[in-house]
C-alpha cells in the first residue's frame, strides 16, 4: 500500500490536501472525512495513520484517495463511498439503492428489546427492511427470534441478504419483495411486533433536506408522497390483521409528526404506550399495542 523510500505523497499530506478540499466544499468536519477515506483506501485504522503518517503513498492508492474524496466534496454520503454504516454495535454493507442506517432508529431497537422481555422466541415483521439493520440487529441479539423482512425494493432486499449473511442470522430471517404487507395473506401469519422505520418525509419538505440526503439517498425510502403519513396509515390500518392478540406495532416518525400520527391512532384498535424522544428530544419512535 504504501512506500516509505519512493518520491510522491506521504499520508500527512494528502490528509491535508483532503481535508482543505472538503473544507472547501463546505463540509464541516473535512478532517474526519478525510482520515475515514483515507482508511477505507488503505484498508487501515487511525492508529496506522498517525504513526505512519511520513509514509509515502503508492500512485494507485493516491489516485483512488482522490476520487473518493471528490465524490465526497461533492456531496455524496461517506457511507456509500465507504459502503458500510455502523448501527446498534454491527457494521452493515450499504448502497444507494438503501437509506442510511441513522443513530436514531437505534432507539426503535431498543424499545422492540425491551416489548420483547417476556416473549419467547418471538415473531417479527420489518416493513420496509432496506438493508435490513433492524431486524438484524434484533436477531443479533435475541438468539431465539425470527423474523420476516419487507420491502418494495429488490435491490434494497439484494443488500439486506448479503447483510445477514454477514452477521449469521440469514436462516432466522426471510427477505420478501412486498408492498407494505401486499405479498402476505391476512390472518395466516402471526407475529409479535411488527416494526417499521417508514418513508414518512412530506413531499414539501423534501427540498429542506440535506443535499447529500435529498440528492443520493433512495427517495422511495424517504417519502411516500403527500403529507408523508400514506405508510403510517396503511401500518395502522393493515397490522392488526398480521399481528398475535395483544401484539405490539413500534414505528419510527419524524420531526413535528407525534400530533398528527397521534390523531390517526383508532383507540378501538391500539393502546398508545408511549411516544419515545430521541437523544434530541424530538418524539421518535411510536409504540402501540393491540387491543
Amino acid at each position: 500500500m504504501t512506500s516509505q523510500h519512493q518520491p510522491g505523497m506521504s499520508i500527512a499530506v494528502a490528509l491535508t490536501e483532503a481535508a482543505q478540499l472538503l473544507r472547501a466544499s463546505g463540509h464541516s468536519d473535512a478532517r474526519r472525512d478525510a482520515a475515514t477515506l483515507l482508511m477505507h483506501t488503505l484498508a487501515c485504522d487511525r492508529a496506522f495513520l498517525i504513526t505512519h503518517a511520513e509514509d509515502t503513498l503508492a500512485p494507485d492508492a493516491l489516485a483512488q484517495f482522490r476520487l473518493s474524496v471528490e465524490r465526497r466534496a461533492q456531496g455524496e454520503p461517506l457511507q456509500y463511498i465507504t459502503g458500510r454504516q455502523e448501527f446498534y454495535g454491527l457494521t452493515f454493507e450499504v448502497t444507494p439503492d438503501v437509506l442510511i442506517p441513522r443513530p436514531e432508529t437505534e432507539l426503535l431497537v431498543e424499545s422492540a428489546l425491551g416489548l420483547l422481555r417476556d416473549t419467547h422466541a418471538p415473531q417479527l415483521c420489518d416493513v420496509g427492511t432496506g438493508s435490513g439493520c433492524i431486524p438484524i440487529a434484533l436477531l443479533h441479539e435475541r438468539t431465539d427470534a425470527r423474523a420476516i423482512g419487507l420491502d418494495i425494493s429488490p435491490a434494497a432486499l439484494r443488500v439486506a441478504t448479503h447483510n445477514a449473511a454477514r452477521h449469521g442470522v440469514a436462516r432466522r430471517l426471510q427477505l420478501i419483495v412486498s408492498d407494505c404487507f401486499a405479498a402476505l395473506a391476512p390472518n395466516t401469519i402471526n407475529f409479535d411486533l411488527i416494526l417499521s422505520n417508514p418513508p414518512y418525509v412530506a413531499e414539501s419538505d423534501l427540498a429542506g433536506l440535506q443535499r447529500e440526503v435529498r440528492e443520493h439517498e433512495p427517495r422511495v425510502a424517504l417519502t411516500p408522497g403527500g403529507d408523508g403519513l400514506s405508510i403510517i396509515r396503511r401500518l395502522l390500518t393493515d397490522a392488526p390483521q398480521f399481528l398475535k392478540p395483544g401484539g405490539h406495532l413500534l414505528f419510527e416518525i419524524g420531526f413535528n409528526q407525534h400530533d398528527a400520527v397521534a390523531q390517526l391512532i383508532d383507540q378501538n384498535i391500539w393502546t398508545l404506550l408511549n411516544i419515545q424522544q430521541d437523544l434530541q428530544g424530538i418524539p421518535r419512535t411510536v409504540a402501540l399495542k393491540q387491543r
